[in-house]
């Protein structure tokens, strides 16, 4: 049974009242890919009475008054995504298409969506607590740099007006406030729990507390926001995390606590194994399915955090460097279920997290000290300290693999591949090429000048290659035919044309074309969008070449696909700006005959590749 969506499911269990009403940007799909119903689900689990409210009506309050009066509180986020990102690209332009909407139609959610459904809570009902939460909460829950009005804005906590603020992945924290407001605890005094921001008229400053620059000095200085946004992310890890205060005025300030602790194997077992239905909401019928919930449905979460450090995600300040997986009996238990399933093909289509390679934390010291503040675990190259084994996932892989009515279990989910050559063992990439690759494996190297590399975090090239080259060995020997799909990020914080030109002569040289390229977007919390903004790394202080010109961005993006008639005049244009018009024969003259050396090395030609994006067309 579904939570309650509408007034009459919720009469139909005989409630007069919800304990809780969770307002979403989201189509409600049941199912722990998607937060609200993990968070839905584990209070009605503690026995409260919980009420969804998906895309609600958002031009007046009426709609936040289906359900009545919410005995205890709102619960709101926008969605699984930045309601931001979710409504514009990164060229500002309105997207065509909802991935969270049923028909992928866009238009239900607004922009700014928190801000938005909190104030609509608030009209509907003086008093009631509102409490907010999600990535769009957790990434703006201090000042932050806003891409998309070109500012630093406040905690969101003040623009929503809310009592509370859940940054993170919430479980324990919403599970705590709920029982404090069942307590009778007014929501104005809960201030001790982890994972929170609150709001307060005063501070005690004691050892454990940092003051971080006044929100005037963030806005007037760069290098202040640099300091603060520096000191954060320091701090985002349980054990070593200080609680952080940030003032707006004389008499206002917002109080972050720290860090929640990650939930525990068991803990997670639990939360993933919540009696969900795994479907999209039957209100959805005749209206399209729900383009996310397609990828998901037959996916396993197999994990949560990242110890990765890349500078362009926002995985450290939001799930946390300290990783933590499920157990392989409850991934079996869910797999058999979902093999009970009509539309079940045979196919686990991933079995993964942030990162699919990752199931235990970095190294033990993690575990007793936190992570380290002042180095990355795999950046620049891969700590002496850290447990490099797959075996753990190999176990996973092959339990999954054998539950009666699975025919193929892919890995859709990152692979880290300097974690992988990090591996004096083999056995993970040769199960890997021989069980779970689909003809292509993705990866991410992301660029291939080390300038730009260094910004990202990432490995240096040379890794990327010798990993290139150990997957077509290991295909060669398993006799497959199976190719690697790099992706590459264009206008990165460090990349000026020149590197923009480096990638496109790696991609020339090695005769690959990406099918896929991202210019960089810079959204609230992460390391890239400080340097985009500031153009320096808040690390070092170290000036960063920033492409802000959009002329330039499509410069770069058309470096990546110079192949392509409609990018020719660009890709002049740009060798022209970097003074290389030396090479506009070179990268747009004709090539017959020659090497595709980049294909030889992971085993695809170019008519292979035309093959597979011509059936993927058909």
């Amino acid at each position: 049974m579904f939570l309650p969506a509408t007034r009459e499911e919720m009469e139909k269990r005989g409630w007069e009242q919800a304990d809780f009403v969770i307002v979403t940007g989201d189509a409600y799909v049941d199912h722990h890919s998607f937060g609200t119903a993990i968070i839905g689900r584990l209070l009605e689990s503690r026995g409260f009475k919980v009420a969804v409210l998906p895309q609600p009506d958002y031009r007046s309050c009426e709609d936040f008054r289906r359900f009545g009066r919410p005995r205890l509180g709102f619960l709101i986020n926008s969605g699984t995504v930045d309601s931001m990102v979710n409504n514009y690209s990164v060229f500002k332009r309105r997207r065509k298409r909802d991935e969270y909407s049923p028909g992928g139609e866009t238009g239900r959610r607004p922009d700014r969506a928190v801000i938005v459904y909190s104030n609509r809570a608030r009209e509907a009902y003086r008093g009631v607590p509102v409490i907010i939460g999600g990535i769009e909460a957790s990434l703006r829950r201090l000042g932050h740099y806003d891409y998309w009005s070109d500012r630093v804005r406040r905690s969101i906590l003040l623009d929503a007006k809310a009592d509370l603020l859940i940054y993170g992945m919430g479980e324990r924290a919403v599970v705590e406030i709920a029982e404090a407001l069942e307590a009778g605890i007014d929501v104005k005094d809960i201030c001790w729990i982890r994972g929170t921001c609150y709001r307060d008229s005063k501070i005690d400053l004691d050892e454990d507390t940092v003051r971080l620059p006044d929100y005037d000095q963030i806005t007037a200085s760069k290098d202040m926001y640099c300091r603060s946004f520096a000191t954060a992310y320091k701090n985002s890890d349980p054990i070593s995390g200080k609680r952080l205060v940030e003032k707006y005025a004389d008499t206002v300030y917002v109080i972050q606590n720290p860090p929640q602790p990650p939930l525990e194997r068991e803990e997670l077992d639990d939360v993933y194994e919540l009696p969900y239905e795994n479907e999209a909401h039957p209100m959805y019928v005749g209206q399209g399915d729900i383009p996310a919930f397609r990828e998901v449905k037959f996916s396993l979460v197999s994990s949560r955090g990242c110890f990765g450090g890349c500078s362009f995600c926002a995985l450290t300040y939001h799930q946390g460097r300290q990783v933590r997986s499920r157990s392989r009996e409850s991934l079996v238990r869910e797999t058999r279920r979902l093999t009970e399933k009509k539309d079940f093909k045979g196919y686990i289509h991933d079995v993964g997290g942030p990162t699919a390679n990752f199931r235990v934390p970095a190294c033990k010291k993690q575990l007793k000290n936190g992570v380290c503040r002042n180095r990355d675990c795999l950046y620049p190259h891969p700590c002496n300290n850290m447990d490099v084994d797959h075996s753990d996932y190999i176990d996973v892989l092959r339990a999954i693999r054998s539950v009666e009515g699975v025919k193929k279990v892919f890995i859709r989910s990152g692979i880290r591949y300097d974690y992988v050559m990090a591996d004096k063992d083999d056995s993970f990439l040769r199960e890997l090429c021989q069980h779970h690759v689909s003809g292509t494996l993705k990866i991410a190297p992301e660029h291939v000048s080390d300038r730009v590399l260094r910004c990202m975090h990432k490995p240096e090239k040379k890794v990327f290659l010798q990993f290139a080259e150990k997957y077509r060995q290991i295909n060669r020997r398993l006799q497959k035919k199976q190719y690697l799909i790099p992706y590459f990020i264009s206008s990165h914080p460090g990349s000026a044309i020149e590197d923009a030109v480096e990638l496109a002569l790696f991609l020339k040289d090695y005769g690959f074309i990406p099918d896929q390229v991202q210019d960089f977007y810079p959204t609230p919390g992460t390391l890239a969008t400080c340097m985009y903004y500031t153009e320096k790394d808040p690390l070092t202080m170290k000036p960063v070449y920033v492409a802000k010109d959009l002329k330039e961005k499509k410069m770069q993006r058309a470096l990546i696909h110079y192949n392509r008639p409609e990018n020719r005049k660009t890709v002049i244009q740009a060798l022209r700006r970097a003074g290389r018009e030396d090479l506009i024969d070179v990268l747009l003259g004709e090539n017959k005959g020659k090497k595709d050396e980049f294909n030889r090395r992971t085993g695809k030609d170019n008519r292979s590749r035309k093959k597979t994006v011509s059936k993927r067309k058909r």
